[in-house]
């Protein structure tokens, strides 16, 4: 039965984690599906996420399809694990988020009303957040933000916790009077020579960054991901052009690029 489960194509979830299972089986199972931990994959699961975002942002929606499928499959992988050392099982993991959309969401699924805006529900939903951290004994506002997200997304979630108690700039224009200040530090900081001092000053100037695009309401890794898209875009159009006269980057001046590159930026 299970094997007709497994060669199903319309199998669904139940012939995922089959497949799961079997990869994972002891006896039968693949040698390396067998030797992996939820150390050794977490890795994976993050390339995933990365690689569905990249999917959205290209707007490649076959691609997100099969994208959205592996990062699916390392939820499943965390789960066999966690059930064969007895700690949860894939239905208790849906179990427990679907409990938690249903409690987040009273306007929705309850007897709160609906007439509010999108505004009012995020502030809501911070605040049902807030009350589960309460009820699980949360020491600092800080606590419970993950040491493993990007930088940037942890810096702001940082700064929100913080906010939320109070710890924040009520005007944008002082936090960019702080940008000035972190700025001439990492100068001073640079004229050292000494290593140390420049990373951690232009740590602390991302930091205020990310503080500015809080303020401003842009995200900052969304916003670095969308530059790194227009950079790749038009440094790809300085290859094409000195391409199409027979050369390439090493071939070309600095000021031979630099004009093919305000091009680029002419096209838009």
């Amino acid at each position: 039965m299970a094997n007709d489960l497994i060669h199903d194509p319309n199998g669904g979830m139940p012939r995922l984690i089959e497949i799961m299972r079997r990869l994972r089986d002891p006896k039968t199972g693949c040698p390396w599906d067998i030797e992996q931990t939820f150390e050794t994959i977490a890795p994976y699961t993050i390339e995933e996420a990365y690689e569905v975002a990249d999917a959205i942002e290209r707007a490649d929606w076959d691609e997100l399809e099969g994208e959205l499928g592996d990062l699916l499959l390392q939820a499943v992988y965390h789960a066999a694990i966690a059930e064969e050392r007895g700690l949860f099982t894939f239905a208790s993991v849906a179990d427990k988020v679907s409990n938690k959309m249903v409690a987040r969401h009273p306007h929705v699924f309850g007897d709160e009303s609906r007439d509010k805006s999108a505004k009012d529900q995020v502030r809501d939903w911070e605040k049902i957040k807030a009350a589960e951290r309460g009820s699980k004994s949360q020491k600092g506002a800080l606590e419970g933000v993950a040491m493993g997200l990007p930088a940037l997304m942890r810096a702001l979630k940082l700064q929100r916790r913080a906010a939320r108690v109070g710890f924040d700039w009520t005007d944008v224009e002082d936090v960019l009077a702080k940008l000035d200040e972190e700025t001439r530090e990492l100068i001073d900081a640079r004229a050292t020579k000494d290593a140390d001092a420049i990373e951690d000053e232009f740590g602390d100037l991302l930091f205020v960054m990310v503080n500015i695009g809080r303020h401003l309401g842009v995200d900052a890794e969304t916003a670095l991901r969308r530059t790194n898209a227009k950079f790749t875009k038009r440094f790809e159009g300085i290859e094409a052009a000195l391409a199409g006269q027979g050369r390439t980057p090493t071939d070309a001046s600095l000021e031979e690029m630099d004009a093919l590159w305000n091009a680029q930026k002419s096209l838009r």
